[in-house]
């Protein structure tokens, strides 16, 4: 199974931070999350995430400068920041940019 993001960019103890980069029309492979985590968008888009058997789970607007927390429970990541708050998303799926632009973001797990 593929990490979460392009690159991990430290880890110690507590947190793992990855940055995440995806070109107009790339997607991540199929990953599974198996923590908690956050992210912070530097370059916003549209992503459209797939679950782990290619069916589309629908498209979330990411804001560049948007913060998005996300809990990992049960086989599922519930959104708890306001912007999608309450969705859930299976924690094995892949995104794809859907936007003209590149996406960037810098994914925080919690250990």
């Amino acid at each position: 199974m593929a990490d979460v993001g392009t690159e991990k960019v430290f880890e110690n103890d507590k947190i793992i931070v990855w940055d995440l980069i995806l070109d107009p029309g790339e997607e991540t492979p199929v990953h599974t999350h198996m923590r908690s985590y956050m992210w912070y968008a530097i370059e916003g888009a549209p992503l459209r995430i797939y679950d782990e058997h290619g069916s589309d789970l629908g498209v979330f607007e990411v804001s560049t400068g948007g913060v998005y927390s996300l809990l990992c429970e049960n086989g599922y990541l519930e959104i708890l920041s306001s912007v999608g708050k309450g969705t859930r998303v299976p924690v094995t799926h892949k995104a794809r940019n859907e936007g003209d632009k590149r996406y960037r973001e810098i994914l925080v797990e919690y250990k």
